[in-house]
């Protein structure tokens, strides 16, 4: 009987929809692509120099690196490694001190406008790209598996610049820049979209994004004003949908 009530309050819950609520911000010069790196509790900043910088989740430099990518524009963990990208159609795969696993090489298609990169749960490289605007999914090896051009989304997404995986739902979070909605974008792994949300009154110009699922944060970095904003974030959750278990967290404490 408890079993039949437990299930029937469980149905009848309401879904959960995407929220952010801002718990803090810290100033950092040119935060451009992001990613929560559990193994140092820190965040990797790509900031379109040849430097990659880790710094902790206040800002605090622990280390910092050159590539023989022209530029990094986008920065993601990939497994134990990174994966960056220069904004030109060029990757890079590097361990986390900085050594190259290989050279440089570029994804099907040439000429890709990368401004952030994600990993899929089976490997699968996601890119958002603003010139031409599209969400691509490649294989690792930089073949391309399918491709979405976000203006034909309602609301349409012009200026995609950060993207990060939520690994706890599978679930794609982009920001659009000022020079489109200065919005957050939720999709599906698939690309289906889910949900949007201002970021006008947190913050200008939005260019990169990365999830701490342990502790269900998402950060943002703003461009104008030079900042990252913490938040406590709620994913949109289907009618019912049971707690989302936690995701990887600190490492190192």
């Amino acid at each position: 009987m408890r079993l039949a009530l437990a299930a029937l309050l469980l149905a009848a819950a309401p879904a959960a929809a995407l929220d952010l609520r801002l718990t803090n911000t810290y100033d950092l010069a040119r935060p451009a692509s992001l990613d929560y790196d559990p193994t140092f509790c820190g965040l990797w900043i790509a900031n379109e120099s040849r430097e990659l910088v880790l710094v902790t989740l206040d800002g605090l430099e622990l280390r910092r690196f050159s590539s023989d990518l022209r530029r990094i524009k986008a920065v993601t963990l990939e497994g134990d490694n990174l994966l960056i990208a220069d904004g030109f159609g060029g990757f890079q795969r590097v361990t986390k001190d900085g050594t190259a696993l290989g050279p440089p090489f570029e994804v099907e298609g040439g000429w890709a406008d990368t401004e952030g990169i994600a990993i899929g749960e089976d490997g699968t490289i996601i890119t958002v790209e603003d010139d031409p605007e599209r969400l691509t999914w490649f294989t690792p090896e930089g073949e391309i598996l399918r491709q979405i051009d976000t203006k034909d989304l309602d609301p349409p997404l012009i200026e995609a610049q950060g993207i990060a995986r939520d690994p706890r739902t599978g679930h794609l979070l982009i920001v659009d820049d000022l020079e489109g909605t200065n919005s957050l974008y939720e999709f599906t792994e698939d690309g289906e979209l889910l949900a949007t949300q201002s970021l006008l009154e947190y913050g200008l110009d939005p260019e990169g994004i990365a999830i701490r699922p342990g502790s269900g944060e998402m950060f943002i970095a703003f461009d104008q004003g030079a900042r990252i904003a913490a938040f406590e974030y709620t994913p949109t959750l289907p009618e019912g949908a049971a707690p989302l278990p936690p995701g990887a967290d600190c490492m190192m404490f």
